[in-house]
């Protein structure tokens, strides 16, 4: 094939045309546990309110929650995944794998998200959060019914396989942050006059992003490193559903989804999914959604 600017235009256009292919074939879990958060900057700084949001009567004057400032930043990080072509392929017509591979590169984009998602959450029994500790602790600050401090645990500390108790009903309140200051693009090096392909003999084509995962809001979810079980489990609903506010009201705050990997998915379906555990009648039967993550191990 002989190789013209028209040419490699179409190759391009085909490449990017697989690409999206790849994008459009997966369905990230991401959005289940993270809010997107559109970002401007380089970093942005998050200001994190005492409580989960809420109303109150209109006694007297309005009670003005303003956000706290804190040292929680988060910077975009800059991705990127490139495949070269060489041009020998493309003078002889050995096209047909790459049109594969960059299917491959969409879907590895695509991934991305879920990949930093599940390893953040799985760091964040040591991984500072909006509140100055870490997001899964021993001790958040919480309140009790009469609106005086108290200590709040949302991680039991174990062992064993780590497994999540989340709420996820709501909308824009999540567990996680997904900053997105650019998402991914198609980008291309394709002209004869590129070092590229001067000194290598590469076409070179890419995916590349800027973004970053951090965490939200810890009241509404919970780890446990523990065994799990029917004992484990209800601990867990027991301290997510009954924090309390400042002025002592309920948080609203009830577990929705329990997250696991695959080596606690046995445990978790016979504690969700069964109607009945040695011959008595299971209180947890279908609960929560079940989610199983492979990257939960």
């Amino acid at each position: 094939m002989q190789i013209t600017q028209g040419v490699l235009r179409a190759l391009g256009q085909g490449f990017q045309a697989a690409f999206l292919q790849g994008i459009e074939s997966v369905k990230p879990q991401w959005p289940l546990v993270a809010m997107e958060v559109q970002s401007t900057a380089k970093i942005e700084n998050y200001g994190w309110m005492r409580d989960l949001p809420g109303m109150r009567e209109w006694v007297g004057d309005r009670v003005i929650h303003n956000l706290e400032a804190t040292n929680y930043q988060l910077i975009n990080k800059n991705w990127e995944h490139t495949i070269g072509v060489d041009r020998n392929d493309i003078e002889d017509d050995q096209l047909g794998l790459y049109r594969n591979r960059f299917a491959m590169q969409g879907e590895v984009a695509a991934q991305h998200g879920d990949t930093l998602v599940w390893s953040s959450l799985l760091l964040g029994n040591s991984t500072i959060g909006l509140d100055g500790q870490y997001f899964f602790d021993t001790d958040h600050v919480g309140y009790d019914a009469a609106g005086v401090e108290a200590v709040y645990s949302n991680y039991a500390a174990g062992a064993a396989a780590p497994w999540f108790l989340m709420d996820l009903s709501r909308t824009y309140m999540k567990p996680l942050v997904m900053q997105k200051r650019q998402d991914v693009k198609f980008v291309n090096l394709d002209r004869e006059t590129d070092d590229n392909v001067f000194l290598k003999r590469q076409f070179m084509y890419g995916a590349d992003a800027r973004y970053n995962v951090g965490f939200g809001f810890h009241q509404l979810a919970y780890m446990g490193k523990t065994a799990l079980d029917v004992a484990a489990y209800a601990a867990a609903r027991v301290a997510i559903g009954t924090q309390r506010k400042p002025d002592g009201s309920s948080m609203n705050v009830m577990p929705t989804h329990l997250l696991v990997g695959p080596s606690n998915e046995a445990a978790a379906r016979q504690l969700i999914r069964l109607e009945n555990i040695g011959g008595t009648t299971n209180p947890w039967y279908n609960s929560v959604e079940l989610v199983i993550v492979p990257a939960l191990g």
